[in-house]
């Protein structure tokens, strides 16, 4: 199987669909966004951002590259890969989004994925970001993909042109997902079980939330296809991958000074990851 970029692009500004020429993306409208030299393209309007430099900093990109490339989350990695290439026609092409890719990590394993099977679709590969050093990590990392600083809220991409969107760890939006899947393409979210990373909480925390109560009903636009629990033990030694978890992580700002310097303090730790993986299928 092979790797190929993806092409079909929207303007985030009129929405009309884009062409690359010249080292730039363009719309019939005039509006024209450079390509950067690390071969990114920058696609998120200034009043699209909430801050000037909207999410993860360089910092966070740096230690979720070393935690993940440490391995700690290839089994979630080759799950959802497995999912995504499973149905592939050999001879097609299956398009697929990363909505939130970060720096890279679970593109990079598909393609990896992918590559170890002779007989296959091309896949045509997008991540979008809505934090810039996250985008230019991965496109740093990995040069067939198409990288785009882009927020899920309004993505860049014209309708029904993708086969897969991925929203792991992330923040759905449902609507614009519906919008840019073909009919019957799927959604696949990775999301955080009720013991996910147990252990860190109660450090960190005074007490643990109660876990959500599961809401089976589909989004608008979606029906349920299925959906399976991953669960396994990583054992961290050292503070510096404690570290690098912790500033991946929602927990990082939600902890209190007390929690953050009780996690600063720990040399190992034995963690247990738990995760739920869910198909949804565009009506």
């Amino acid at each position: 199987m092979s790797t190929t970029s993806f092409e079909a692009l929207a303007c985030p500004l009129d929405g009309d669909p884009l062409q690359r020429r010249d080292g730039a993306w363009r719309c019939p409208a005039g509006h024209s966004f450079d390509i950067a030299r690390q071969g990114y393209v920058h696609l998120l309007p200034v009043q699209n951002k909430r801050s000037r430099d909207p999410g993860d900093s360089k910092a966070m990109v740096a230690a979720r590259r070393r935690f993940l490339e440490a391995g700690h989350y290839r089994p979630i990695a080759e799950a959802v890969s497995r999912t995504v290439l499973e149905g592939a026609s050999a001879g097609g092409t299956l398009s697929c989004l990363d909505a939130g890719c970060g720096e890279g990590f679970y593109l990079r394993e598909l393609s990896r994925m992918a590559e170890a099977q002779a007989e296959a679709a091309t896949l045509s590969l997008l991540g979008v970001d809505i934090s810039k050093w996250a985008v230019l990590a991965a496109a740093k990392h990995e040069k067939a993909t198409t990288w785009v600083v882009g927020t899920n809220a309004h993505l860049p991409v014209q309708a029904e042109s993708l086969d897969r969107v991925l929203c792991l760890f992330g923040f759905p939006v449902y609507p614009e997902f519906a919008r840019v899947l073909k009919p019957g393409g799927e959604l696949l979210m990775v999301e955080a079980g009720p013991d996910h990373l147990r252990e860190l909480r109660e450090i960190i925390y005074p007490s643990v939330k109660p876990p959500r109560e599961d809401d089976e009903a589909a989004p608008e636009g979606f029906t349920r296809h299925s959906g399976e629990t991953l669960r396994y033990a990583i054992e961290l030694e050292g503070a510096e991958p404690i570290a690098d978890l912790l500033a991946m992580t929602p927990h990082l700002h939600r902890a209190s000074a007390e929690g953050r310097e009780k996690a600063a303090a720990l040399t190992s730790l034995v963690l247990t990851v738990d995760v739920r993986l869910t198909r949804l299928v565009r009506e």
